[in-house]
């Protein structure tokens, strides 16, 4: 690939090694990465169980690695990278203003609370930021949504490795934490999984791990209504994955690697937020480098054209390459009448409400209404009532689509009431199974009982049988002495009788 005309060089929607120039950063997994003004910086990781602490910063015109050399914020002097930043794995990186902020991870030094650390990238100055209010325990493994001013912090694992499933906000402007209480049933507690936003309002959480399962599920929380739920999706079959990258562009949330500790996973996802369809991008061969668990992906514009651009990693082999991806353009997916402000917004509330798949009714011409009363006067009426008309054609299509989602729903719950009922059946045939087995256990044991008690008697009579052959072979010697006695009497009274005989 000429390093010169590299972009235009890609093909649409498939993963390339950019060539580069000069030495590269250690390969780690684990790390933080952030894309700005056209460089990639990477900070932090693990690598064969070291943490590692530095910063590296990768040039996506020129192809070239480079170190940043940070400065403490009391002593500029001081370029020592190991005394400004701590070792750290399993962090999250955001980039808010002037700065780069990093989240909590894991690392020897030990913290009670998260730690907030900026990295100045105008004065290349590193610190602590001071926070109040609530703030969450230490933890890794976690997730940080920057959502407007605010940051959201989800579960994690904390340093004794307890799972976590709690929501934590970080208020950029006043520094201040504060801790979510929602409603309805959260997701179960989880690290290395990702979240996103959409519209502003739903924060997104898919996969991740317990200490013994691997997760593959969808749960949206309401940050207007605080509440969760786990809404159905369709499309393709993702397979349970932790440790994976994502990165959301407009509507779609892009998924890239992770894995279950045994296998990488081969798909680049993309999750289309709007009408939550699940579509594979690409598959990678098996063993590639971004088929690993703790890698990082970010998004870039490059030649007026978004990209991926995706680093580390480990799958039994620690990576350092860069990959990147070019994303084919997308029309928008909404008629050009629906710019306005006022249409805008009606729709993306009609599209998100849909996309949640939410049970009750809507009151669109109340919603629409209400927005509209932000429209300039100078707007003429006949427009708005064209726009009107064709918000409620809008409507009318979706409430059909509500109506097809309902169905398939009443569906799946016979299909489900039917897996139950068969469920119950094969439950108490089971039982049967097991009682039989446990009354044929007990006949076992009886019989072993039996068995050896007749061992016992066979060895008794063996030794009666022995005792019985030895009596014989006495008896037969006792009658052969008594016939030998006899004899010898009969012998001795003859001569007798002749002697008296002949006297």
């Amino acid at each position: 690939m000429d390093i010169s005309s590299w972009p235009s060089d890609l093909a649409y929607e498939q993963w390339v090694a950019l060539p580069v120039s000069g030495a590269r950063p250690s390969a780690r997994y684990k790390h933080a990465a952030a894309v700005v003004d056209g460089k990639l910086y990477i900070t932090g990781g693990s690598r064969n169980g070291r943490y590692l602490s530095d910063i590296q910063l990768f040039d996506l015109r020129s192809l070239t690695w480079s170190s940043l050399k940070l400065k403490t914020e009391q002593n500029a002097e001081n370029s020592d990278l190991q005394e400004v930043l701590p070792g750290t794995s399993d962090h999250r990186m955001i980039k808010w203003e002037n700065k780069l902020l990093l989240l909590g991870g894991h690392s020897k030094k030990s913290s009670d609370d998260m730690i907030v650390r900026f990295v100045n990238l105008e004065t290349h100055v590193s610190g602590v930021l001071e926070t109040s209010g609530k703030v969450p325990v230490a933890r890794g493994g976690h997730s940080v949504t920057l959502v407007g001013s605010k940051l959201i912090v989800f579960g994690g694992e904390d340093r004794s490795r307890k799972l976590l499933n709690d929501v934590h906000v970080l208020d950029l402007e006043t520094m201040a934490w504060s801790m979510v209480e929602a409603t309805q049933k959260p997701p179960a507690p989880r690290f290395d999984h990702s979240a996103t936003v959409h519209a502003d309002r739903y924060l997104l959480i898919f996969g991740g791990c317990s200490h013994s399962i691997f997760f593959n599920d969808l749960h949206v929380l309401d940050l207007q209504t605080m509440e969760w739920s786990q809404p159905q999706v369709q499309g393709d079959l993702v397979s349970p994955r932790a440790g994976h990258a994502s990165i959301s562009i407009d509507e779609m949330w892009y998924i890239v690697g992770g894995g279950d500790n045994s296998n990488g996973c081969l798909e680049t996802l993309a999750l289309n937020m709007s009408k939550l369809v699940w579509s594979t991008l690409t598959t990678l061969k098996e063993r590639h480098p971004l088929a690993s668990e703790g890698l990082t992906v970010c998004s870039t514009t490059i030649e007026g054209e978004k990209h991926l651009v995706a680093f580390g990693g480990y799958n039994g082999k620690y990576n350092n390459e860069v990959f990147v991806m070019k994303l084919k353009p997308r029309d928008s997916s909404h008629p050009k009448i629906f710019q306005s402000p006022a249409a805008a917004a009606a729709a993306a509330s009609v599209t998100a409400a849909y996309a949640l798949a939410k049970s009750e009714k809507l009151d669109f011409p109340q919603l629409i209404d209400m927005k509209f009363n932000g429209v300039e006067n100078n707007v003429p009426k006949k427009d708005i009532n064209i726009e009107i008309d064709a918000i409620k054609e809008e409507k009318k299509v979706l409430e059909l689509s509500i109506e097809e989602v309902r169905s398939e729903n009443a569906r799946l719950r016979e299909r489900i009431d039917e897996l139950n009922s068969n469920h119950t059946e094969l439950s108490k045939e089971l039982q049967s199974v097991q009682g039989q087995l446990i009354s044929e256990r007990s006949r076992c044991f009886k019989l072993e009982a039996q068995i050896a008690e007749l061992q016992k008697m066979l060895e008794s009579l063996q030794t009666i049988e022995n005792e019985v052959q030895i009596l014989r072979r006495q008896k037969s010697a006792l009658e052969q002495e008594m016939e030998l006695s006899a004899a010898q009497r009969q012998n001795s009274g003859g001569v007798w009788r002749w002697i008296a005989g002949g006297t």
